[in-house]
This record gives C-alpha cells, sequence and structure tokens, in this order.
C-alpha cells in the first residue's frame, strides 16, 4: 500500500504570523531606540526608564488599535464582496457558473471540463467556490481582527520587555552598549524565528530585521545626541 503523500504547507499561519512579527519586532526596536534617544541625550536613569515603560504600554496599545481598525477594515470588505457574491448567485445563477468556468479555462482546463468542474462545485457549495476562485477568499486567509489585535499588543510587549528590563539592570555607564547588543541579539533570534514559522530563509530573516533595526536605533541615537548637546 502507497503511503500517503502530507504536504505541510504553512499557509495557516498567516493570519496571525504577520501581526506576532510587526509587533515583536517594532516592540523591540522603538523601545530600545527610544531608550538609546533618551540615553544619548543624557538623560537621568529614571527619565530613561520611565520613557522605556511608556513606550511599552503606550506601543501595545496603538498596535492593537491599528491592527483591529486595520484589519476589520478588511473583514468588512470581504463580508461586503460575499453578500454581492451571493446576491449574484440568487440572480444569475447562469451567468455565475460562466463566469467560474471561464476563471478554470484560464487556469488550463479545457472547456468542457471547466464546465463540468464548476457545476460540481456550485451543487456542492456554489458561494464558497466564487469567494475562493473569483474573489480569493477563503476560511485559511480569512481576516480575523480581534486575534491580530490581541497578537500585535502581546507581541509587542513581549518585544519591549527585553530593552525594558535591561535598563533595569545595566549600570549607566555601559546602558547604551548593553541595550543595543541585547536588543539586536533578540531582533536577530526573533527574525529568523519568524522565517522559520514562515518556511522562508532563516539567514535572510535574520539579517533583515538585524539591518533595520541597527539603522533605526543609530538614527534615533544620533539625533538624542545631537539635541542633547544642543540644550
Amino acid at each position: 500500500m502507497a503511503k500517503r503523500h502530507l504536504e505541510k504547507h504553512l499557509t495557516h499561519r498567516i493570519g496571525w504570523l504577520r501581526a506576532a512579527v510587526l509587533g515583536a519586532n517594532d516592540g523591540v526596536i522603538s523601545t530600545a531606540s527610544l531608550i538609546l534617544g533618551v540615553a544619548a541625550a543624557a538623560a537621568t536613569h529614571g527619565a530613561i526608564l520611565t520613557a522605556a515603560l511608556a513606550s511599552l504600554v503606550a506601543g501595545a496599545m496603538s498596535m492593537a488599535a491599528g491592527e483591529f481598525v486595520s484589519v476589520s477594515s478588511q473583514s468588512d470588505m470581504e463580508k461586503a464582496a460575499t453578500e454581492v457574491e451571493r446576491h449574484e448567485l440568487e440572480t444569475d445563477s447562469i451567468g455565475e457558473h460562466r463566469e467560474l468556468a471561464n476563471i478554470y479555462v484560464k487556469r488550463g482546463l479545457t472547456p468542457e471540463l471547466a464546465k463540468d468542474v464548476a457545476k460540481q462545485l456550485m451543487e456542492h457549495n456554489a458561494l464558497d467556490a466564487h469567494l475562493r476562485d473569483e474573489l480569493g477568499i477563503s476560511e485559511t486567509l480569512k481576516a480575523r481582527p480581534l486575534q491580530a489585535a490581541i497578537t500585535s499588543a502581546l507581541t509587542y510587549a513581549s518585544g519591549a520587555a527585553l530593552p525594558l528590563l535591561t535598563v533595569l539592570v545595566a549600570p549607566p555607564a555601559h546602558l547604551i552598549a548593553l541595550v543595543s547588543v541585547v536588543s539586536l541579539v533578540v531582533l536577530t533570534l526573533r527574525g529568523a524565528v519568524a522565517a522559520r514559522a514562515g518556511g522562508a530563509s532563516v539567514v535572510a530573516g535574520a539579517l533583515r530585521v538585524l539591518i533595520w533595526g541597527a539603522f533605526a536605533m543609530g538614527v534615533t541615537a544620533g539625533i538624542g545626541h545631537l539635541f542633547g548637546t544642543v540644550v
């Protein structure tokens, strides 16, 4: 008996993975950059700690709100498109069958086979067939606002907590160096893990996050130093 061929696709992770990666990386980069900018301006340890804590709380709330609003807009569009498609199926079933068959012809099926496939799929679940093959809306890739909001908030907070904890334990004289090193190491590891979870190149994912993180922190530290000197 032939072994069953199993394929491990990772598209089911798209909904939460994007929000998780964005939230975690933004938490580390935003908070570490803010800490470095304030520290470079010769602020007190208390001011640096306050800025880091504010970044964690405000950033997590902002990420949650932003994700919920943006993904809700996508969800609203999907619902509106679903209602339009449902109405078209109720009022012009023949035209919808022809439309679906044409889609399959463009994908390589013969006209006869395309008509037969469209007929069978519409008999099984017409709305699902049209949403998936005509509009690209499927259960796997469907927008989930609450999931995205919660994931973004939690991952942002977890990312921001690392530079914040570094501020708590680092000697003031070495604070900038330690926050920089810890943040860049964490960003590299997170980039690698995210790439692995998404089935992409681990090295490319790690380097991408590392380079942009270092750039953001360097620019912010430079601005903090400049304004601290001027003031």
